[in-house]
């Protein structure tokens, strides 16, 4: 074997070494893009379902003014101490009222 035969002997293992490595390089980039490409498809659905659920709600709430909405809300509490208020004072009435039988009947 001669000097120019080992060198290109020698170049050409470097070279194999490199295109293989270079195709492991590929391999696994393909894999990753295989992993990314599923990931996205995930969120996409995702992204849809989301986008649906938006509209659904736009939807519930489209000619529903939130100021009127609040003023409701603060309306039905106001009711509801009022009824609060109302029962208490009832059952007030109600406690006097057996106490007074209580005394009757002794």
């Amino acid at each position: 074997m001669t000097v120019d035969t080992a060198v290109v002997t020698t170049d050409l293992d470097r070279l194999a070494e490199r295109v293989e490595r270079a195709a492991t390089l590929v391999q696994e980039l393909r894999a990753r893009q295989g992993q990314l490409e599923t990931r996205i498809a995930q969120l996409e659905a995702v992204k849809a379902e989301l986008a649906g659920r938006l509209e659904d709600n736009q939807t519930k709430l489209q000619g529903n003014d939130p100021t009127a909405l609040v003023a409701d809300v603060a309306a039905l509490r106001k009711e509801q101490r009022e009824w609060q208020a109302e029962r208490r004072d009832v059952a007030g009435r109600v406690e006097s009222l057996l106490k007074k039988l209580e005394r009757i009947e002794a």
